[in-house]
């Protein structure tokens, strides 16, 4: 005669196999949480590694005009005029609303054309064109400017340059340090600036 598992048997067996369902169901929803946090912040972290790249990139290619300040901070927008390829260019890097920012004129190749930038980059709104949209939950922004033997805040008074008889013009510092605090964290990037001047 056979004998087959009873019900409760099989209860058991059933109420068992559930368990390890929920426990693995569990386990693997864990993993796949972690697996996109990781994915974001690796997403974050490429992300700022582009807009510092950027960062660096545009204050390397800093060049004094003689016609705008070279170099300007206002305690939430930096201005500055850098060579463009086929021209000079003004880019404004804001913090906005926790928002960091950056707007790139088009190209000048004319005095009045660069002059109408800067006072463009002077009442920018967030939704010009050429308007990129960085970072998100930036806290502060501080600037500091690297000026004879130590760093001083980037709205203070620096040098006056020798200006070959054009009106005096502040001298460019040698170094930028940008300190951004994010969600909480702070970051702090030092530059060497290679400044040229026309």
């Amino acid at each position: 005669m056979r004998k087959g598992f009873t019900l409760v048997e099989v209860l058991v067996a059933l109420a068992i196999m559930a368990v390890l369902a929920a426990l693995a169901w569990r386990g693997l929803d864990g993993m796949i949480r972690a697996r996109d946090g990781s994915q974001a912040q690796l997403e974050r972290t490429l992300r700022l590694a582009t807009v510092i790249a950027q960062w660096d990139q545009d204050l390397q290619a800093l060049q004094e005009t003689g016609v705008v300040p070279a170099l300007s901070f206002d305690g939430a927008t930096l201005r500055l005029t850098r060579s463009g390829g086929d021209g000079m260019q003004l880019v404004a890097w804001s913090l906005q609303g926790g928002r960091w920012q950056r707007w790139a004129s088009p190209a000048a190749t004319r005095v009045g054309a660069l002059q109408d930038n800067w006072l463009r980059s002077l009442q920018l709104l967030g939704n010009e064109p050429g308007q990129l949209r960085l970072l998100d939950d930036v806290d502060q922004l501080q600037l500091y400017f690297y000026r004879g033997n130590g760093w001083s805040n980037a709205q203070s008074s620096g040098d006056v340059a020798e200006s070959g008889g054009r009106a005096p013009a502040e001298a460019l510092p040698t170094g930028v340090r940008l300190v951004l605090t994010i969600a909480g964290r702070t970051l702090t990037r030092d530059l060497l600036l290679a400044a040229r001047t026309p």
